[in-house]
């Protein structure tokens, strides 16, 4: 069965632009709202949430946790901390992907510019239009509505399928690129979905698609104006006859977990095809030596899933298996991460060894060969990193990288031995200069190191010892002295 439950659908967050290109502000000052934003940085972010009664109602919560209301004489509020009724709205879509707001109680549209907005137009005019920019992190896993499959990279038939009851591997990762208000679907080997279900190098008009939303759920549009939908037996992902998009053509979006592999001291990799008892000795990586890393919100330790659903469990006489079906104190691990290698201890204190016979036992008290691992993360050949002020992104002018851009670059995260180079576009390497600055022309590759301290979270470690963050100015630095909200990024 699907794994609904263990991968949460994202909680849909997004910009909106006005027809003078500007985005929707919440401004802390006195609640106040405005159509003034350059770019999506957090005071620009809006989350959607429907209403539990009528599917159709809609309510737009800005980044303080208040709700964007209207009155009967059309003034916006954004200071409610629950949703009222005036806090209620329609979604009207429109031909070209843009939305026009209705007031639920008043039927007025919402609209407007800089600080003269209103809900009050009888029509829906180009004032009255937004484009909506996802600000959610773009890679994930997409999940049809219908058939309750995930999308993945079929390679021997060179499209994407909709068949996987999990989604295992690099194969189901999706990223979802935004450009000038359209949306393309790129796969793990940077290729771009066309409407005709190929899979192409170039990103054209047959690979750009416009998001449109309905129920909560997500449906793309191509240039010709029919949906994404899976057809036939293997689900092939391609424009259908649909002009309007049925449960066929709806998506969610799920966040896509770290799946990673362990290679043990005997340079074999950790594995569950002998059956129950988790062992390191295979010579080769299947999805049967891939787990799931899943990190416990409270207490931030980390659980190990297998592709048949089961966890790492620690039984009698310290032996880890794989039988445990629910997440409990035995299936809880803590991660040391020891530069090129991790240390594992389990919830009876003792630390992962891998015995003669490969068996992996929690026994030791102390962390010598035996007991570190080569842990590589398997489903980010594309890095694309998002902090507290915004995305990851080429510096305009120089070799420096920006760290609160609201649109993103896509690197390249190439393993090396237990730590990770850094590619980008052109095929330069970053590295930490000695003036602390990240920089992205390296002609050679530099080692940085991922620790995951938290859910959805990775903490990137330079050659040097420091984290890399984001400073007030917005640049990324590579001086951070620990893992704190400058320096944990969205990957």
């Amino acid at each position: 069965m699907p794994t609904n439950g263990i991968n949460r659908a994202l909680k849909l967050q997004f910009g909106l632009i006005n027809y003078e290109n500007r985005y929707l502000t919440a401004e802390a000052f006195g609640f106040k709202v405005n159509a003034s934003g350059l770019s999506m940085k957090k005071k620009q972010i809006w989350t959607l949430e429907q209403d539990e009664q009528d599917g159709q109602v809609v309510f737009l919560r800005s980044h303080l946790g208040r709700y964007l209301a209207s009155d009967k004489d059309g003034k916006i509020t954004c200071g409610a901390e629950k949703p009222d009724p005036e806090c209620r709205f329609l979604i009207v879509p429109q031909s070209d992907g843009r939305w026009a707001l209705q007031s639920e109680p008043y039927l007025r549209y919402f609209g407007g510019s800089a600080d003269y907005l209103s809900c009050f137009a009888q029509a829906i005019g180009e004032q009255e239009l937004w484009a909506v920019h996802l600000a959610l992190h773009p890679q994930a896993s997409l999940l049809s509505v219908a058939r309750k499959r995930y999308a993945h990279l079929s390679s021997s038939e060179g499209e994407i399928s909709v068949d996987s009851n999990i989604p295992w591997g690099v194969d189901s990762l999706v990223t979802l690129v935004y450009l000038d208000g359209k949306y393309s679907l790129k796969t793990c080997d940077s290729r771009f979905l066309s409407n005709d279900g190929k899979l192409v190098k170039e990103n054209t008009n047959t690979t750009s698609f416009t998001l449109e939303l309905k129920s909560g759920k997500l449906a793309f549009k191509d240039c010709d104006g029919k949906y994404l939908s899976p057809v036939g037996p293997t689900g092939t992902l391609r424009s259908g006859r649909c002009s309007k998009p049925g449960k066929d053509e709806l998506f969610d979006l799920e966040e896509s977990h770290p799946q990673v592999v362990f290679q043990a001291a005997n340079k074999r990799f950790v594995s569950v095809k002998q059956g129950v008892s988790i062992s390191a000795n295979q010579d080769v990586e299947t999805d049967m030596e891939t787990f799931q890393m899943e990190i416990d919100k409270e207490s931030k330790k980390s659980m190990f899933r297998t592709n048949g659903g089961s966890y790492w469990t620690l039984v009698s006489h310290g032996e880890i298996q794989s039988t445990a079906t629910e997440v409990e104190v035995n299936t809880m691990f803590d991660i040391e991460w020891r530069g090129h290698r991790v240390a594992l201890k389990a919830s009876n204190g003792k630390y992962v060894c891998t015995k003669k016979n490969g068996q992996l036992s929690s026994v030791s008290d102390t962390v010598g060969d035996d007991e570190l691992f080569l842990m590589k993360l398997i489903n980010r050949p594309m890095l694309i990193l998002r902090g507290e002020n915004g995305f990851v992104c080429h510096h305009k002018n120089s070799n420096a990288l920006d760290a609160n851009r609201s649109v993103y670059d896509i690197f390249s995260l190439i393993f090396n031995n237990g730590a990770y180079n850094i590619k980008s576009a052109n095929g330069k390497f970053w590295y930490v200069s000695s003036n602390g600055l990240v920089c992205s022309d390296g002609e050679k590759s530099e080692d940085f190191f991922l620790e995951f301290p938290e859910h959805g979270r990775v903490a990137i470690k330079g050659s040097n010892g420091k984290y890399l963050r984001g400073d007030q100015g917005g640049t990324l630095m590579g001086d951070g002295a620990s893992v704190d909200v400058s320096s944990v990024w969205e990957y």
